[in-house]
């Protein structure tokens, strides 16, 4: 896990940063965009999260990618280029399978950004962002966000509190694991709606959520902020500006049809890519200026 500057950007930009690379990955399934999205979220992940988001990556994310990319062929059979027929007498497409890959692509390239968005936008952050506009929504949202990792560790107290009285699903025989196994379940069940009233008890009598109540906090956006936020917002004009002019278009069905590569075409991948590899560069940019200094003392 490395220490990241983007994180400590301004909470709106870091969230309109997700937001836009997650629209521009799903709305513009084209082969260079997906491929400049899934490189950029997959560094991006592995940076974030270290050699734990790497194994992630390549022993699950990326399986899982190769299988949604070949069930898309076995269920679709558009397409006018035909290789051979499936057992049932289906045709198998070149198309139908260009176009799982893409999908494919695009499936895990939004899960690599989701895995970063975890990282980056705290729970403080989101309710920051939203508490004052939509304060009861931003709260059940932050609990779900920090509710994964609490149920885990809660789940792994109460194993081994049964461990030690003998009633793990370790235990036993079939049957004796297996209610072993709901007794945790109900055990963790209990606890999670014990713990849910008492977060909503709890922020109630703090008067969260009523009108003109303040609330302390350490974000600022400071002048960094103002002009990343400037170089974000040309960034995605100018990826943006060729997809609305045509020059970056493509079509899978019935045949695949792309575009040529021009100069129009090449604008936008260079701009789409500066967008989705911005937090990146930033820390590049900060760790050259680290060592800078560090070797001025």
């Amino acid at each position: 896990m490395s220490y990241d500057t983007f994180s400590t950007c301004h909470p709106l930009l870091n969230f309109c940063f997700f937001v836009l690379v997650i629209f521009f990955t799903m709305c513009f399934i084209h082969p260079v965009c997906l491929l400049i999205s899934l490189t950029a979220s997959f560094s991006y992940s592995v940076y974030l999260n270290g050699r734990k988001s790497l194994r992630f990556n390549l022993m699950i994310a990326l399986p899982m990618m190769i299988l949604a990319a070949l069930m898309n062929p076995v269920f679709n059979h558009a397409g006018a280029t035909i290789l051979t027929y499936l057992p049932g007498g289906n045709p198998l497409t070149l198309e139908a399978i260009i176009y799982g890959f893409a999908t494919a692509i695009m499936f895990v390239s939004v899960i690599f950004w989701f895995s970063c968005y975890n990282r980056i936008m705290t729970s403080d952050k989101f309710i920051y962002l939203f508490g004052r506009i939509i304060p009861s929504v931003s709260l059940v949202f932050s609990m779900v966000l920090r509710f994964v990792p609490k149920f885990k560790n809660q789940a792994s107290v109460i194993s081994n509190g049964q461990k030690c009285i003998g009633r793990d699903v370790t235990n036993g025989d079939r049957k004796q694991r297996l209610h072993s196994g709901f007794r945790i379940i109900s055990i963790l069940t209990t606890w999670a709606l014990e713990n849910g009233i008492e977060t909503a008890d709890s922020m109630r009598s703090r008067g969260y959520g009523l009108k003109g109540r303040t609330s302390f906090s350490i974000f600022h956006f400071d002048t960094r902020d103002k002009i990343l936020a400037c170089i974000m917002g040309v960034m995605v004009i100018l990826a943006f500006v060729p997809i609305a002019a045509g020059a970056v278009h493509i079509v899978y069905y019935p045949m695949v049809v792309m575009n040529e590569t021009t100069p129009f075409a090449v604008f936008n991948y260079i701009s789409f890519g500066l967008l989705c590899y911005m937090p990146l560069l930033l820390d590049l940019m900060e760790d050259v200026r680290w060592r800078v200094l560090k070797s001025k003392i």
